[in-house]
């Protein structure tokens, strides 16, 4: 992931300084409660929520101290999101060692998402990057990266949040996970705790998240949804990498895994909330789902008509911590999933 040390010699080593110690100050002064003026309208809610730190390099500018942040050496994969609206700005895979103690990348995820301006704070002439759609202050672009465009964004670890590969698709950035080569798909059958247990363990899944989707509240959680009030699903949402498990593959785990001809039933569990269905992402994946569907059925395995659903996927919500890996926690716990032949 790295690209090793890159030069930071003569005019660059001297500017680096300078900015290095008034970075110091100002982030010693806004921790102290001397704060600057933010800059106009630019105060959302998301504000509310940040650290001190946090507040004082995203509003006021600071900056934080070298080698004594967050992400400078973060090695893993998944991308950096502005803390306070949770826009993606960068990913690991764009990130290198540059030597400088904060976290340094060679371009942002789209240009669109960047604001560049000239800064003239140290009467020097640098070029600071802020976020589109939260304005927050990152850090600052330099021409002394890597090639083949020598870029090199200096950015603040206060001002992001790093999202993990395995969280990208729970956390609302499936659409980011090609780049991983990995995708999500969203599936229902049951309870969620039986699922999980059968497909996390599944060679080339990468992640599992159980949760709720495929309804009409915003926000629910398992007291409302298990009413069947709420019209959502007990779902599960996959990670996987494609190259070692196929989207049709994982479909053919998920027939296999409960009963696909019991509407609204999975075992002893009753209701809406534990009905079958795809959630799919794409066109690519509704087509595949149909596709497995039409030959589970052709099959003859089962003597009642398969009533899975294929639907668009709609937004998940994560369901509470104490329901992630339950069986995991539990063994013995009630599962009504197993493979069949």
């Amino acid at each position: 992931m790295g690209f090793g040390r890159t030069r930071t010699a003569g005019l660059w080593a001297a500017a680096l300084t300078a900015v290095l110690g008034a970075a110091l100050l100002g982030t010693l002064q806004a921790r102290a409660g001397k704060k600057g003026t933010p800059r106009e309208g630019a105060e959302t809610m998301a504000d509310q929520r940040l650290t001190p730190l946090q507040e004082a390099v995203t509003r006021r500018g600071a900056t934080e101290p070298p080698f004594q942040n967050e992400y400078w050496d973060n090695k893993k994969p998944g991308i950096y999101v502005d803390v306070a609206t949770g826009e993606a700005l960068f990913s690991s895979l764009d990130k290198f060692d540059s030597g400088t103690g904060w976290p340094s990348f060679t371009k942002p995820l789209a240009a669109g998402r960047i604001v560049e301006t000239k800064d003239f704070k140290l009467s020097l002439e640098r070029t600071e990057v802020r976020s589109q759609a939260g304005d927050s202050h990152l850090g600052h672009l330099f021409p002394d990266g890597p090639g083949p465009t020598g870029a090199r964004y200096c950015i603040n670890s206060a001002a992001l949040r790093f999202v993990p590969v395995e969280r990208m698709a729970a956390e609302g950035y499936g659409d980011q996970l090609a780049q991983f080569g990995c995708e999500s798909a969203a599936l229902a059958g049951g309870c969620f705790w039986g699922m999980e247990e059968i497909l996390r363990k599944v060679p080339g899944v990468v992640a599992t998240v159980v949760g709720y989707t495929g309804g009409r509240t915003q926000d629910p959680v398992y007291e409302t949804v298990k009413t069947g009030e709420t019209g959502h699903a007990e779902s599960i949402l996959v990670t996987f990498d494609p190259r070692k498990l196929t989207y049709a593959e994982l479909l053919g785990y998920f027939f296999r895994m409960h009963d696909p001809t019991t509407p609204d039933r999975q075992g002893n569990d009753a209701g809406t909330q534990y009905r079958s269905a795809i959630f799919y992402a794409s066109e690519d994946q509704r087509r595949v789902a149909e596709e497995v569907r039409a030959r589970v059925t052709k099959g003859g395995k089962w003597r009642r008509p398969i009533t899975t659903q294929i639907v668009p996927a709609a937004k998940f919500y994560s369901a509470e911590e104490s329901h992630q890996r339950y069986l995991e926690k539990h063994p013995g716990g009630y599962t009504c999933h197993f493979l069949r032949d």
